[in-house]
């Protein structure tokens, strides 16, 4: 039976009053501390220790929106997994729509930092997904296969059992759109096939989200999808009674 997860994305919003406002709101409902979902924040960087000192003692997890694949050095600006072990974070976000087309990373970074979060025990959440023009050009499964095996090269269905898988369709964060319940399904199962011919047992116990402008109002449609394991929520986590009512839509 896969354990159903919520995680909140924050992106770059937020301030140390907003941190303290919302971690205090969720921390205050007890579904947050049902033993049946699991419950994860990503905050910016600079609110990692806030977050961490908020949370200390609940049953919310945190973690890094992103990471670099070296472990140390001169790269001015970039966070190491060892850092992110530093502030408590659990989990990191390893190849988010928006890494990979606002900065650029490719497949084989994406596949890097997958690696650099694994061998340092983090629980690397890996985004996958399409565009609208490769939606539209019939191109969703060639992508997402494209992407499943560059992690699957480098770490072998095994090591990426060491993570979570997150499909986001591009053309549906932060715009309001969001993939049917069927259109995501349908994604689902195909990445829990393709998963399937190198490990079935990997498949059947792979945690999946979606992500993608999921809302109070669709989360429950979506979450009762036989492949979607929960949600990887952009800008309805940032409202505690929202990204509450998303919980709940888990169970």
């Amino acid at each position: 039976m896969r354990r159903p997860m919520v995680a909140g994305n924050w992106k770059m919003h937020g301030s140390l009053d907003m941190v303290r406002e919302l971690t205090g709101a969720l921390k205050a409902d007890p579904i947050t501390s049902d033993p049946e979902v699991t419950v994860a924040v990503f905050p910016p960087f600079v609110y990692l220790a806030e977050t961490r000192d908020c949370l200390t003692g609940s049953a919310i997890h945190w973690g890094g929106q992103n990471l670099s694949e070296y472990d140390a050095g001169a790269y001015t600006g970039e966070v190491a997994a060892s850092m992110l072990l530093d502030t408590g974070c659990r989990y990191v976000l390893v190849g988010h729509s928006e890494r990979r087309t606002l900065y650029g990373e490719s497949d084989e970074v994406v596949a890097r930092k997958f690696a650099a979060a694994r061998q340092a025990g983090l629980t690397p959440v890996f985004c996958i997904g399409e565009t609208l023009e490769e939606r539209e050009a019939n191109q969703t499964e060639t992508v997402i296969e494209r992407q499943l095996k560059a992690v699957l090269d480098s770490q072998t269905a095994e090591g990426l059992q060491a993570g979570i898988i997150a499909y986001e369709p591009i053309w549906a964060i932060g715009t309001g759109k969001t993939a049917t319940p069927d259109q995501a399904q349908a994604v689902h199962q195909f990445i829990r096939g393709k998963l399937a011919t190198y490990d079935a047992t990997i498949a059947n116990s792979m945690i999946i989200l979606y992500g993608g402008s999921v809302k109070g109002s669709n989360a429950t449609d979506l979450f009762g999808m036989p492949d979607i394991d929960g949600g990887l929520v952009g800008g309805a986590s940032l409202t505690s009674q929202e990204f509450l009512e998303i919980v709940r839509s888990a169970l």
